[in-house]
């Protein structure tokens, strides 16, 4: 079973339970604890019993609904540990995709300041027309300029990027 059909199985009883979005965060949770680089060979562990996995489970995610417990303990019984972040990551896709909103990653060389954020969240909703959700990242190796990655489309305005393209431009010239 893929992640993607996981996913799709707990998106369909989040849905009937009205749980759609807390559902999420704790499906996060459970991806960060099954990514613990401990817990995570703990669960992997060939000698310890299912029955012990599970009740770790049980008691690191004792606030998590009872039925994403049992999803985790399902992944996890089926040696799926590393499968969960996937599973994690296709029910917010699916959840975007009800709701209507766009996952952005905004790109740039220092921290953007909120009211910079604000701008690029405005404009990028007007280009998609959904609600985006912008998630910061700092990479100091683009020097300067932003790169938004909007599903599979890359808009680079990098400064690195303009730079390449003034080199490539340049040793053609030359040649």
């Amino acid at each position: 079973m893929s992640g993607q059909r996981y996913a799709q199985a707990i998106f369909e009883l989040a849905e009937q339970h009205e749980q759609l979005e807390p559902w999420d965060q704790e499906l996060r949770l459970a991806a960060d604890v099954l990514g613990d680089e401990e817990f995570g060979l703990f669960l992997r562990h060939a000698e310890v019993p299912l029955e012990r996995k599970i009740t770790a489970i049980d008691e690191v995610l004792s606030e998590t609904h009872p039925m994403v417990r049992n999803l985790v303990a399902l992944i996890v019984s089926r040696g799926g540990v590393d499968a969960m972040r996937d599973v994690q990551e296709a029910y917010t896709r699916l959840l975007d995709e009800r709701l209507g909103r766009q996952r952005v990653e905004v790109t740039a060389a220092v921290p953007l300041e909120p009211a910079e954020l604000d701008r690029i969240t405005d404009l990028v909703g007007r280009m998609v027309g959904k609600e985006v959700v912008v998630s910061a990242l700092v990479d100091e190796s683009i020097l300067g300029g932003l790169i938004i990655q909007i599903g599979d489309q890359l808009l680079d305005g990098s400064a690195s990027s303009a730079l390449e393209r003034l080199r490539r431009t340049v040793r053609a010239q030359a040649a």
